[in-house]
């Protein structure tokens, strides 16, 4: 449907059927037309006017960009983005992963941006993602994949946050009056989450997490809950030994849906659409590559039981040798991707013609 991105992370649909997609270290861009229901799609040269701040590092600036649930009627669009922070006392730079929101006008610029929540300054850089669940929350992932920050409740590195839509926190959240803890904080031990998604019948939410080399999972992610990392792991280090005894722990929870080896996971979603009736109700994740091997990755589509137990799974799109980023349903009824490889593209999967 469109090429010419840099580094794109991430996909949101405007109810028109243009699209925002994130470009790490860049910023905003605009697709007009995403969907082809005009018949004008095209990717807009300069980035969004009044988006995040470019982000230094790897892994810097904007990640994560889902527009609100009544988009229609208040115009938010919420991003997330690591923001420069102050050098620490040994002069290293530090970021702090950030979550703001802007209202969108139909000329494709941002206005009035404003930051509901910001964590601690650190060294490190990790993504994150956000989807607003039925409960009428607002979550969001951190990752933590070095260290021991995500077994600490007094960090929001590693975690699963739950927020208003205002950024504040829920009263009825697990820390939230326990002394010397961060409120926010909804689930801990997490390595990096790459994608998040709401199942749409349950409510249940869901989050795709990286393993460090296999062990990559799908957690169902359940209030105060402990989901082992670092001290438990399915996977192995770079160097090949197991990276714990033991995968689980007597307290962390069971992933619903393990991989090994790993497929580097990214983009998570349910089809909810009837465009393509043999998928509804399934989920699908995006693989940027497998068992460490580039140019492996895909699309994974999986069956589950009305109780979220997996039943079939089945591995698409690995002919193109794509590094998929992110995959997501469009206002069309049809599920759309973005690749983040030498010449980034968006794609549209649609049923054959008969």
């Amino acid at each position: 449907m469109a090429s010419g991105f840099r580094r794109p992370f991430s996909l949101a649909f405007l109810p028109s059927g243009d699209a925002l997609i994130s470009e790490r270290g860049v910023g905003l861009r605009l697709v007009r037309d995403a969907t082809g229901i005009r018949g004008e799609t095209m990717l807009v040269d300069a980035p969004v006017d009044g988006g995040p701040p470019r982000g230094a590092g790897r892994n810097g600036g904007v990640h994560e960009v889902v527009v609100h649930p009544d988009f229609e009627s208040n115009g938010q669009v919420y991003y997330t983005y690591n923001a420069n922070g102050e050098a620490n006392a040994d002069g290293q730079a530090t970021s702090m992963v950030t979550l703001a929101r802007a209202l969108y006008l139909d000329d494709g610029r941002l206005i009035a941006p404003e930051i509901l929540f910001q964590g601690e300054a650190v060294t490190g850089q990790s993504g994150s993602r956000l989807s607003f669940a039925p409960d009428g929350y607002l979550y969001m992932t951190t990752g933590a994949p070095f260290g021991d920050e995500a077994q600490s409740n007094t960090n929001v590195y590693g975690k699963v946050l739950r927020l208003t839509e205002d950024g504040e926190i829920p009263n009825d959240n697990p820390f939230a009056s326990v002394p010397g803890a961060r409120g926010e904080v909804f689930t801990l031990g997490h390595r990096d989450q790459l994608g998040l998604t709401s199942h749409p019948v349950s409510g249940a939410v869901l989050a795709v997490e990286h393993g460090p080399n296999g062990g990559d999972e799908v957690n169902r992610i359940l209030p105060g809950r402990n989901y082992g990392w670092p001290q438990f792991s399915f996977g192995r280090s770079y160097e090949g030994p197991r990276h714990s005894e033991r995968p689980l722990g007597p307290d962390t929870e069971q992933p619903l849906i393990l991989w090994l080896p790993s497929i580097g996971p990214t983009g998570l979603t349910f089809y909810s659409g009837d465009r393509i009736p043999q998928w509804t109700g399934n989920l699908f994740v995006g693989s940027a590559r497998r068992g460490e091997i580039p140019g492996t990755g895909g699309l994974e589509r999986i069956v589950l039981n009305d109780n979220l137990e997996e039943l079939r799974r089945e591995s698409l799109l690995g002919p193109l040798r794509a590094r998929i980023r992110d995959v997501r349903e469009g206002p069309d009824g049809l599920l759309y991707v973005i690749t983040d490889d030498a010449d980034p593209v968006l794609l549209r999967i649609s049923p054959l013609e008969n």
